[in-house]
């Protein structure tokens, strides 16, 4: 277990920690959050004995292995797969042993490394690195390219990729959700989820945070509190915890009337489809749970735009691309006041390139597309962030916008997203990726748009200011068009879905967990066929060390035909189960809401089978290939 004890953490000038105690036992899977500074980074180097305690006891097993997401790349001339790979430290080392023995000609040193390369599933890690690969997104073609050939997110991926290919006791991840899609993140929740080891989680996407851990370990004021249950529950009980206190308590009494107000205009527009239903839920929810953010640093509005336009924007026919390749073909889209939607769609299929088009930022390449005479867009895109004057301060990018306000008024506005007092004055050279984010908000919200456009707002904000933003949208009167890998905004802001996929947009008939689904149907559908009768050409065992391992292993045939029996034994039953599942799958009343649980825990076991069947058969044909080689070897001395 981890054991924290009377824990006092310092850095520099600032005490991050002071008598903390935390109990973490083996398997448990924690979020740790807190405000940004709040020492979460600082609290996991600890964990990897790159800090040491100020007072106190930092206790784990000191034999448990932990591996971490790298925030930085060191390595740029390796190939993705080899630097997946190179996470492995004891694989690697074996490795390298064994070169020195085939070298050497050390007959008795390479029939042990080999045995040793089994038990550590040696065999099968290049397709495991793979597999962890294509999970995060990554292209078959991609995986042999260079790490320099990637940007700055997808180098985070192949960090993600490298740690999770470690074999581990202890996990630690910080914010790895920060550079992936919806789809990467829903593949990331399943591996995680089936992780045998003790996880420590920083993370600021609630529902992620809901579908992975079951404890929350909370540094507020110092101290670490640890809730049982998911962020949701620890939001409950925080919540009931701040309400006693009578200011919290009135606080709490004007956020209710506030959502109140407009829980009521919600639901006198709401229709039966399912997401308008869902996003009164989601107000509702936010009702509830609204005392546990009382000391939230956050409280802006999109200011209300003069003049308005009916529609806003009219697409038809649009075909949408870069220089003479379209990416989207008969795009049909037409935004009124008041449009609330939701893009959602593999990586790369088209959807920031949707957003750039309404934008401005892209032309079309065929079709009709309409402004309305007093549309005034907000587009919010992470590369804007580059855009910011990192010689300005926050306080002067506003007065560029609004020369003729008055200084305090500019100041008041800025202090709602937690710019204030000299905050407002620093240049935003050394600001962090979610203080320029929260500016560049900042800065939209003051411009009064009638159309939000959203590529992937949350990026670098905190829970708090996610919370914030939510509510802003609900607030704003405008149209708004978003794409983000946070579904717990998607759920609370907007009323319908649009689906980008295989060069269409079209209506997504839908909520989240049939999106979900919808995924898993669509990479099924968009796997390469294996090869070889199996996976095994996703990856195979280098031709020379399998000789020179027959070589030094010729008399033991016996036992790889016995494993190679038992492997095809152990497939057969496999199989046999997995086509149980899909019988029972081809059942239409599964697919009731009543038996949605069913469904989710049934597709569950399918992926995680199919994950074990893949597995199987790679080992079965390496036995196979294995006692082929054994046998010529045989042959040949006979």
């Amino acid at each position: 277990m981890i054991r924290l004890q009377n824990l006092t953490l310092q850095r520099g000038p600032q005490r991050l920690l002071e008598g903390a105690e935390l109990t973490l036992h083996a398997g448990q899977k924690a979020g740790l959050i807190g405000a940004n500074g709040a020492g979460k980074s600082s609290l996991f180097a600890l964990l990897r004995g790159e800090l040491g305690p100020d007072a106190g006891d930092c206790l784990l097993p000191a034999d448990w292995r932990i591996a971490h997401m790298r925030q930085e790349v060191d390595t740029l001339e390796r190939l993705a797969v080899d630097y997946v790979l190179d996470g492995d430290v004891h694989l690697r080392r074996l490795q390298a042993q064994l070169a020195v023995a085939e070298t050497a000609q050390d007959g008795a040193a390479i029939a042990r490394l080999h045995t040793e390369l089994d038990s550590a599933d040696g065999y099968t890690a290049a397709a495991r690195a793979r597999k962890l690969l294509a999970g995060l997104g990554f292209e078959h073609g991609q995986m042999d390219r260079r790490v320099g050939d990637f940007s700055g997110g997808w180098r985070m991926r192949l960090n993600l990729a490298q740690a999770l290919m470690c074999p581990s006791d202890l996990l630690l991840l910080d914010e790895p959700t920060n550079h992936l899609d919806l789809d990467a993140i829903l593949w990331l929740e399943g591996w995680l989820k089936s992780y045998p080891g003790t996880l420590l989680l920083i993370s600021h996407d609630r529902d992620f945070l809901d579908a992975v851990v079951d404890h929350v370990a909370h540094l507020d004021q110092q101290k670490l509190t640890l809730y049982r249950g998911g962020y949701s529950a620890f939001e409950r009980t925080r919540a009931e915890r701040l309400a006693q206190q009578q200011q919290a308590y009135e606080k709490q009494q004007a956020q209710r009337a506030h959502m109140e107000k407009y829980i009521a205009r919600f639901k006198a527009q709401a229709t039966k489809a399912r997401q308008a239903q869902s996003r009164i839920k989601a107000l509702e929810r936010l009702e509830e749970l609204a005392p546990a953010h009382v000391d939230s640093p956050f409280d802006f509005s999109f200011r209300e735009a003069g003049k308005i336009s009916s529609p806003l924007l009219d697409l038809a026919e649009g075909r949408l691309g870069y220089g003479d390749k379209a990416v989207l073909e008969q795009v049909k889209l037409s935004l009124a006041p008041g449009a609330r939607l939701g893009l959602l769609g593999p990586n790369g299929a088209g959807k920031s390139t949707l957003i750039k088009n309404l934008a401005g930022e892209l032309q079309p390449l065929g079709g009709r597309l309409q402004r309305g005479e007093n549309l005034v867009v907000g587009y919010f895109a992470q590369h804007q962030l580059d855009a910011l004057d990192d010689q300005a301060s926050p306080l002067l990018h506003l007065q560029r916008l609004a020369p003729s306000e008055r200084e305090q008024s500019l100041r008041d506005f800025l202090g709602g997203f937690d710019f204030r007092g000299a905050r407002c004055d620093e240049p935003v050279l050394n600001f962090s990726g979610g203080e320029k984010a929260r500016l560049a908000l900042a800065l939209i919200a003051w411009g009064r748009p009638n159309l939000l456009l959203l590529d992937e707002p949350t990026n670098h904000l905190d829970l708090e200011m996610r919370l914030a933003l939510t509510l802003a949208l609900q607030e704003f009167a405008g149209a708004v068009v978003v794409v983000s890998h946070d579904r717990h905004l998607l759920k609370s802001t907007t009323d319908e879905f649009l689906l980008v996929a295989d060069g269409r947009v079209q209506a997504f008939d839908g909520d989240l967990d049939d999106y979900a689904r919808w995924l898993l149907d669509y990479r099924a559908r968009q796997a390469p066929a294996p090869a070889n009768g199996g996976e095994a050409g996703l990856e195979r065992t280098d031709k020379r060390a399998q000789r020179q391992a027959a070589a030094a292993l010729r008399q033991q045939l016996a036992p790889h035909k016995r494993e190679a029996d038992r492997l095809e034994k152990e497939l057969g039953q496999l199989h046999q189960r997995l086509a149980g599942i899909e019988a029972r799958l081809g059942d239409s009343a599964l697919y009731e809401a009543s038996r949605k649980d069913e469904l989710r825990d049934l597709l569950a076991e399918q992926a995680g089978l199919k994950g074990r069947e893949a597995e199987l058969e790679e080992r079965w044909l390496l036995a196979l290939e294995t006692l082929e080689a054994l046998q010529r070897e045989l042959e040949a001395a006979s």
